[in-house]
């Protein structure tokens, strides 16, 4: 009776706080009213989802395990009730996320946030690969040059079906990213699965620090060529002193090798995109939830090359993110012709959303576009010239010399006068 009881007052507690807070929203909303009928229809629950939808089964599931589960021992690591239930509390707010099937979407509890963060301040060692989820199946975008990775000879589109022999059939990004990452020196196996083949290949790969190269220049055939591993913090300044190179080689003739570059900063893809673009032209949109959340990227208008300017992008499925953002708006205004394989399309937009202070949504926001509305998520870039690379080149952990996109590049850049 008396269990009954705190349990009726506890929820008239959380009832009167969700009122305060709706009535708070309300009233904030009201202020800031940029349209009156999205403040009046915070009134009308029934046109909201949520209100549509029962949660009493989620509470009564809830009881169900306070009243009944016996733990046997294997179940939990630990005694203590509260961690048990905070345990269970990261659990359904992880299910909910799950359940949104958006592979870049995940909740990170404390353990995982901690990690995540480490990552994206380097400190950590790894193999050098980029990857996502493609028909629900853990796929390389691309390993970076001259690491681990590509050294041991992982290619772009490689299946990843285990890691240390756990199966990674409903695995999710960051969880396969902790598994792979870890201390410098250490190993780390890959099963893999290569298109065409069916039998697994097995890769088991040193990890190291990994130190991702940004530009790399040559001069072949009288054009010059611009290699661009990825879109860091230091990829604008490095481009452009490699367009320095580029002027000073007194030719026209330029080629922006693109080809397993995994992408990386929005604003490093815009302020590229600007030495070609005049100011103001849209080089990437960025669409929310609905069409008043539009946002445009436009270019800061360096504009330095007249239109004696012939202009290359190599590409392939392991061009991605701010790779296809920049060739796609090149491409579009027509200043570049595309050359090589299908785009991998990965076009949308993460936030890092705070839940406590010791957790974290990172939550997609936004999809991509090219200036001309095509989604960079859908389908990725097809190129105007399509050259596939032998398969005989693959998996041999360097460039080739051989390379038959470069070459049709050059053939057509040469042939224009």
């Amino acid at each position: 009776m008396q269990k009954n009881l705190w349990r009726l007052i506890w929820g008239l507690l959380v009832i009167a706080v969700l009122a305060g807070s709706f009535l708070a929203g309300a009233v904030v909303g009201f202020e800031e009213r940029p349209a009156f009928k999205k403040i009046t229809s915070l009134f009308n629950l029934e046109t909201t989802a949520s209100a549509k939808i029962d949660f009493a089964p989620f509470w009564k599931a809830w009881n169900v395990i306070d009243e009944k589960f016996v733990d046997n021992g294997a179940a939990t690591t630990t005694t203590d009730e509260t961690e048990k239930t905070q345990k269970r509390l990261w659990g359904a707010i992880g299910g909910m996320v799950d359940a949104l099937g958006d592979p870049y979407t995940v909740f990170l509890p404390p353990v995982e946030k901690k990690s995540f963060e480490e990552s994206i301040n380097g400190n950590f060692g790894g193999i050098g690969i980029e990857i996502d989820l493609r028909d629900k199946i853990l796929t390389v975008v691309s390993p970076l040059a001259g690491t681990p990775a590509a050294l041991a000879g992982i290619i772009a589109g490689d299946q990843i079906i285990k890691i240390n022999d756990q199966d990674t059939e409903k695995i999710m990004i960051d969880e396969a990213v902790n598994l792979i990452r870890g201390e410098i020196g250490t190993v780390v196996k890959l099963s893999i699965v290569r298109k065409d083949e069916e039998k697994l290949r097995d890769f088991v790969i040193t990890r190291a620090k990994i130190t991702i190269p940004t530009v790399k220049t040559e001069i072949k055939d009288g054009i010059f060529i611009i290699k661009l591993f990825s879109f860091s913090a230091n990829a604008s300044e490095t481009f452009r002193v490699a367009l320095r190179e580029f002027v000073a080689a007194k030719t026209n003739k330029l080629i922006i090798d693109l080809r397993g570059n995994p992408g990386g900063l929005l604003e490093a893809a815009v302020d590229l995109a600007s030495w070609f673009l005049p100011a103001g032209a849209p080089v990437v949109i960025e669409r929310g939830r609905d069409s008043e959340e539009e946002k445009i990227h436009r270019s800061h208008g360096y504009d330095v090359f007249t239109d004696r300017l012939k202009l290359a992008i190599l590409v392939d499925g392991g061009s991605a993110s701010a790779s296809e953002i920049l060739a796609g708006a090149l491409s579009e205004y027509g200043k570049a012709v595309l050359v090589g394989e299908k785009t991998f399309g990965k076009g949308s937009v993460q936030e890092l959303v705070k839940v406590t202070d010791d957790s974290s949504i990172k939550i997609t926001i936004a999809k991509w576009y090219t200036p001309k509305g095509q989604s960079l998520s859908d389908n990725g870039l097809t190129p105007q010239v399509i050259v596939k690379r032998p398969k005989k080149d693959e998996g041999s952990g360097s460039q080739p010399d051989f390379d038959p996109q470069l070459n049709k590049a050059i053939e057509i850049l040469n042939s224009v006068k």
